[in-house]
């Protein structure tokens, strides 16, 4: 199975070979910040199951090893590196899949830090798109 994906603008691309290792929606208060968004969706793969097709990414070096990479032109995260915690694994944001919808995270990871009013989103009112739209 060879899933591909990429930024927002289209400069970075990349496709990945195989299973993946793990896919789950993160709660931490790293990724939040990273992302700017209250959870992040990761799947992990193995290094050499992964390529980068198109395009150069920017790197953050962050706490504890953590290497955020990003597409200097639309500001897409795109991947995750930590060699000491993460050998050999590299973890790519699923919604930046192109299928994004067809990779169904299969836990939530860090819940520790999760914000308490992503707990329950049920008990929110639904829209189709905007209220009112």
């Amino acid at each position: 199975m060879a899933l591909t994906g990429g930024c927002q603008c289209g400069a970075v691309r990349y496709q990945v070979e195989g299973e993946a290792l793990h896919n789950a929606l993160c709660h931490c208060a790293d990724c939040r910040a990273s992302a700017g968004a209250p959870v992040v969706g990761w799947f992990a793969v193995k290094e050499e199951q992964f390529t980068q097709l198109q395009g150069e990414v920017t790197t953050y070096h962050g706490k504890n090893g953590a290497e955020r990479s990003f597409c200097p032109v639309c500001g897409t995260g795109v991947f995750y590196r930590n060699a000491a915690m993460l050998p050999g694994i590299v973890d790519v944001q699923s919604a930046t899949l192109d299928e994004a919808a067809s990779l169904a995270p299969g836990a939530q990871i860090q819940c520790a830090e999760r914000l308490p009013w992503m707990k329950d989103l049920s008990v929110l009112p639904e829209f189709e798109r905007f209220p009112g739209a």
